[in-house]
């Protein structure tokens, strides 16, 4: 059984670039599948500085532009490598920058069109919220 007493609020950062192409990240907690930046909301934190926090930490990049794209449940989905309840706030933004760099918790990373990101493993989550994010720029 988790540990967990209540969901854990977490913020997913679909985060592109100049050219227009979303960072994907390779993870040991989402075997086999693509996912993207993100990770629970501190207490006292505003989501989107979680976004800008999370983004940074996992990526060293800056973002700005922030825009949400829309909510998902996670609960006990064998597809993470933990037992957890989350609730996912997914966001859109921008940076500018071009060397990532990443902490431990990434193997490797892509830049990815958007279209194209929809063609590779990509978890159900961050499917999702690709594809609502396309939804919502055509």
């Amino acid at each position: 059984m988790s540990d967990q007493i209540f969901p854990e609020p977490t913020v997913g950062a679909f985060i592109f670039n100049a050219k227009g192409e979303l960072l994907l990240l390779q993870s040991h907690k989402w075997p086999g599948r693509y996912v993207v930046p993100g990770g629970h909301v501190e207490l006292g934190e505003r989501l989107e500085e979680a976004v800008v926090r999370e983004s940074k930490e996992e990526t060293g990049l800056d973002i700005f532009d922030i825009e949400f794209i829309n909510f998902q449940q996670f609960i006990y989905d064998p597809a993470f490598w933990k037992k957890r309840h989350f609730i996912f706030f997914d966001y859109a933004c921008q940076t500018d920058g071009t060397n990532v760099q990443l902490n431990d918790e990434a193997e490797g990373f892509v830049w990815a069109e958007p279209h194209e990101a929809l063609t590779m493993e990509l978890d159900t989550y961050t499917r999702r919220s690709v594809e609502e994010w396309l939804k919502k720029r055509s």
